[in-house]
């Protein structure tokens, strides 16, 4: 019966009906990994680690939204707002500004994927984990790689790095300013014109950096640039912003072969971000919501003072720290603020300490990675989590419980 009222006839010939009618229902299913679960339930947690950091309140209400399309108006408004903020935070006018839909390592990888071919040589500086990670994806992606190294906890001097682009002409510079692993900040003043002067790209890792160090992107002369979401910008991991200036969108465009991640090729993206907005794939929305609010919250405060609350409390945990006599690893002029490497004492289990903390306590204290596995504590302040008062919480713990860890401290008064 039609909306008129009249009858309507329909040609079964060409209308499926019979046959899924005859299809077979499945009535027996293997249930060998079927769970019976309840809904999920977390602890509250304080994030002082190396990352995560602790989400704003507010970001993760803007990821509870409901979801839109992709390619709705809205959301394509909103992609504007992201890129244009993400430029702020960033210090830089380039074009190529995106989150990339992963986390700081699909980023990472993105920025040698687009501005490598294969043959290229790109010189790594490594005075950590995450340019050793530099090294293994130039690497895979047929570069011909070559290092300066400096120890874990110490920065390359402009004279060093002027020396190793003479002696290498490497088509890319490959540095990390703010590394993870060790806690320095490196002074990047003057490198950027250096790679200008040898025809060099100059690749940073701003992964630890962004939001809550001083970052100077088009000033100091860097083509291209990545970092991540769960930090300094206080929202979740699984974006990875990303940026390319003028000099690496001409390597890129100049390419004779096609960029080998399909994925994460920016000349495919560039057509979803840039004007056409064509497809390319679905893109996580409710994350761009909060990423949208975890900007929105930075320029509110403004990134100058977001710089300045870091460095304030950072200062705050160091005196604290070093007047109980703990040791910090990294000299002050190149400590970051967002990430401070405390070495163990002697005769202390750090291990057992951060697991008696975040047991005890629900508070997150990195170990060390690499060279400095078992050797340092990374502790994190960044974003949200840049307050006086975990500050004051943390050196309170440390005051009136680390005793206990030492090897003199009676077996029970350990495990208390």
């Amino acid at each position: 019966m039609g909306a008129c009222g009249c009858l309507i006839s329909i040609d079964r010939r060409f209308f499926p009906y019979r046959i899924l009618a005859s299809l077979p229902i499945p009535t027996s299913v293997s249930t060998a990994h079927r769970l019976g679960l309840d809904p999920i339930a977390t602890p509250d947690r304080l994030l002082l680690g190396p990352g995560p950091s602790n989400a704003h309140p507010t970001v993760l209400q803007a990821l509870a939204r409901t979801p839109i399309g992709h390619l709705d108006p809205l959301y394509i408004e909103l992609m504007g707002e992201v890129q244009e903020l993400l430029r702020y935070a960033w210090q830089t006018d380039n074009r190529l500004t995106i989150p990339m839909s992963g986390t700081g390592s699909a980023a990472m990888e993105a920025t040698l994927a687009n501005t490598l071919e294969r043959g290229d040589k790109v010189l790594v500086a490594v005075k950590g984990y995450f340019g050793l990670r530099l090294v293994d994806m130039a690497g895979r992606y047929g570069a011909e790689v070559v290092t300066i190294e400096r120890p874990w906890g110490e920065a390359f001097s402009k004279a060093e790095i002027a020396e190793a682009l003479a002696t290498h002409k490497p088509a890319i510079l490959a540095m990390v300013h703010a590394e993870t692993s060790t806690g320095v900040c490196q002074p990047m003043e003057g490198i950027g014109a250096l790679c200008r002067q040898h025809d060099c790209l100059l690749l940073l890792d701003t992964v630890t950096s962004l939001g809550g160090v001083p970052l100077f992107l088009d000033d100091w002369k860097v083509d291209v640039a990545y970092s991540c979401s769960q930090k300094g910008l206080s929202c979740p991991p699984g974006l990875g912003p990303f940026t390319m200036g003028p000099r690496a969108e001409a390597k890129l465009l100049a390419r004779t072969t096609k960029v080998p991640n399909w994925y994460l090729d920016v000349s495919l993206l560039n057509q979803y971000w840039g004007s056409d907005r064509v497809y390319h794939h679905t893109a996580p929305v409710n994350m761009n919501f909060g990423m949208r609010e975890a900007l929105r919250l930075l320029a509110e405060e403004g990134i100058e003072n977001a710089w300045a609350r870091h460095r304030r409390n950072a200062e705050r945990l160091w005196a604290g720290l070093e007047s109980l006599g703990l040791a910090l690893h990294v000299p002050e002029e190149l400590r970051l603020p967002t990430l401070t490497t405390v070495r163990i004492p002697e005769g202390v289990d750090g291990k057992a300490f951060s697991r008696h903390l975040l047991d005890r306590h629900g508070i997150e204290v990195g170990g060390g990675l690499g060279a400095l596995a078992g050797k340092v504590w990374r502790i994190g302040l960044m974003g949200y989590n840049s307050t006086p008062e975990n500050v004051d919480r943390l050196l309170d713990l440390f005051a009136n419980e680390l005793p206990a860890f030492r090897a003199s401290a009676p077996v029970a008064a350990a495990v208390a």
